[in-house]
């Protein structure tokens, strides 16, 4: 996976080529809310891919705000190549770059920074106004974006009362379940892919208790906490499932998980940030050590509109158009 540095695209780049270059790290990590970034979202544009988990969850926010009408979005094309995350408008669910007119994503970071050096990643929040980048790390960029618009359609996604104990929690799925299926997937021997199946599994045996008796999981609300488990629970049986091999078993396997994860589904206009067509092409075509025939699986069907009885348990989802 390509990395600029110093404003050039050098495609096969580790942390050995450089000593000092950590890909990790990022420049841009500003809020929204302040003297140089204020909190008018007509500002605002999102540079997004519909397969990406990391930038569904800044999607998610954005149209649970009801900001979808004010902050635009660019969205890149789900086949990442050698030059890294692609504009190819012509293909469908695809967008052209609508503010800089770039032919790859890494045109973006250097309208911010010429000389930049680092990852090109999505979600990327740029300030058209600014000229710049705002911020690309993902949970960040859903907390500025909640708690800067949390009065745009009176949807509190981060309640001030809570936050402790949302933070806690997207703490805790993140290295375990956000990125443990990857640790599995990307697995360099027997022993650590093992390792890495179990610790999913365990996290996921872990928030099925969690949601046998609450609809939600923090408080009586949807909260960014949901929103960050959410994309990962869309994708596990269509690509975590079988290209990652985390098959012990399937999200449709757990009642409360699947019962939530088509609740989420069914909330506002959580069902038209979903587009697992993206999400499988993106994964089997992408990964060629693991997929090396690039061939993408016809199945599995999800029908993430089945009904569920989730509304019968503690929590209200929020006051949004369906």
């Amino acid at each position: 996976m390509g990395r600029l540095i110093d404003g050039e695209w050098l495609r096969d780049v580790s942390n050995d080529d450089r000593e000092d270059f950590d890909y990790e790290t990022t420049e841009f990590r500003s809020e929204v809310g302040t003297d140089r970034h204020p909190a008018d979202p007509d500002r605002y544009h999102l540079y997004v891919s519909w397969a990406c988990p990391w930038a569904h969850g800044t999607l998610l926010v954005r149209e649970l705000l009801g900001l979808d009408d004010a902050i635009g979005i660019s969205v890149v094309d789900p086949h990442r190549r050698d030059d890294g995350w692609e504009f190819t408008p012509e293909k469908d669910g695809c967008t052209p770059d609508r503010l800089h007119g770039s032919d790859y994503l890494r045109g973006v970071y250097t309208e911010a920074d010429p000389d930049y050096t680092g990852r090109v990643s999505v979600p990327v929040l740029w300030d058209e106004q600014a000229g710049t980048v705002v911020n690309e790390e993902s949970d960040e960029i859903m907390r500025t974006l909640a708690d800067a618009f949390a009065d745009h359609r009176g949807v509190d996604l981060y309640p001030e009362t809570n936050r402790e104990a949302v933070d806690r929690v997207i703490g805790e799925l993140y290295r375990p379940l956000n990125r443990g299926v990857y640790g599995a997937g990307f697995a360099e021997t027997q022993a650590e892919y093992e390792a890495a199946v179990e610790t999913v599994f365990d996290a996921l045996d872990r928030w099925e208790r969690h949601l046998s008796d609450r609809r939600y999981l923090v408080g009586d609300r949807l909260t960014l906490a949901d929103l960050r488990l959410f994309p990962t629970l869309a994708r596990f049986d269509a690509v975590y499932h079988t290209h990652f091999k985390c098959n012990l078993r399937r999200i449709v396997d757990y009642p409360n998980l699947w019962g939530y994860t088509r609740d989420l589904y069914g909330t506002g206009g959580i069902a038209d940030t979903v587009d697992l067509d993206h999400v499988k092409e993106h994964y089997y075509r992408s990964h060629d050590a693991l997929n090396p025939t690039g061939y993408v699986p016809v199945g599995p069907e999800v029908d993430f509109d089945a009904d569920h009885d989730r509304a019968e348990l503690p929590g209200e989802p929020p006051a949004v158009p369906p």
